[in-house]
């Protein structure tokens, strides 16, 4: 489950929406404590001609945590352009992006869907952050458990503005490179958008139910991502996945496109920077088990 709620973060990115709006303010960021032994795992794939670094992220980090350095430094300078997994989307786009995926009917509210019980707790748990009962309403239940699942991490001093992507993009910004999408945030939204919404709910109130360890849960992903346990990472990403259309929806059918989007870009000669979230690169199915099956090979780097 714990992969179910960290995949939507990378939509947060690129979404600023309505409802965030009456959120209380995030929490002051507390620094953790500087630590030198930072190497999170990276991969290349490569030809006579064409060089494709892997790297997978964190997209929400805590301050302090002095990552970019190395071979993987080196390997960001070498590229001619960052490929994330969305690209940099304008806010008037990624508004009307989530108008069209994240707003229920207008004769319809996300509370007056649910069952006695379960609006009592979902109310209880937007009144413990602060937020007023009507705060989802409009939205649907898939919506309410992305941006839910970032709260206790905010106040434990996460931030996506510590987020690897966001620190990528400014440098590659910098460095005036492109930056490319595999994806596009009409088509992240839209894979929670076409789950039925029986199976949106029941994913909202597994969200709930993990809120009270879920900024222990990242901590633990965090502290494996920061040494490079690329192994311990998947395992931790992907514990307890037990919907096997979600699995199918966001990880396992992504992870089959992307390596067929490294494969091609194997034709085009240069060097690429493939930053995706790091439970893709890890694990049963990976982005590079898929391209062994592809006759690509990949090869650890850091």
């Amino acid at each position: 489950m714990i992969a179910r709620l960290l995949s939507p973060f990378a939509l947060l990115l690129a979404t600023a929406a309505p409802a965030q709006q009456s959120l209380p303010a995030e929490q002051p960021v507390v620094a953790v404590p500087v630590v030198d032994d930072i190497h999170p795992a990276l991969w290349k794939v490569a030809d006579e001609d064409t060089t494709i670094y892997l790297f997978g992220t964190i997209h929400l980090l805590p301050q302090g945590l002095d990552w970019f350095k190395g071979p993987l430094a080196d390997a960001f300078s070498r590229a001619g352009e960052l490929v994330t997994e969305i690209p940099e989307v304008d806010p008037e786009t990624s508004q009307a992006v989530l108008l069209k995926r994240g707003i229920l009917p207008a004769d319809q509210s996300q509370r007056g869907q649910m069952s006695p019980k379960q609006r009592a707790l979902f109310e209880k748990t937007l009144v413990d952050f602060g937020l007023p009962p009507a705060a989802f309403d409009r939205f649907k239940p898939w919506y309410a458990a992305v941006v839910l699942s970032t709260l206790p991490l905010q106040r434990k001093g996460y931030s996506l503005a510590n987020g690897v992507e966001t620190d990528l993009a400014a440098r590659n910004a910098a460095l005036g490179r492109p930056r490319l999408g595999l994806e596009t945030l009409d088509y992240q939204l839209g894979l929670f958008d076409a789950f039925p919404a029986k199976v949106q709910r029941r994913y909202l109130f597994e969200v709930i139910a993990a809120l009270p360890e879920i900024d222990k849960d990242v901590g633990e992903m965090v502290e494996a991502w920061r040494i490079g346990d690329a192994a311990k990472l998947a395992s931790l990403m992907n514990a307890e996945q037990d919907d096997p259309a979600m699995v199918a929806a966001l990880l396992t059918n992504r992870n089959k496109a992307w390596a067929q989007w490294v494969k091609a870009r194997l034709a085009r000669p240069g060097t690429a920077f493939v930053a995706v979230g790091a439970g893709h690169l890890g694990g049963k199915g990976s982005v590079q088990d898929q391209l062994a099956v592809l006759g690509v090979k990949s090869a650890r780097v850091q």
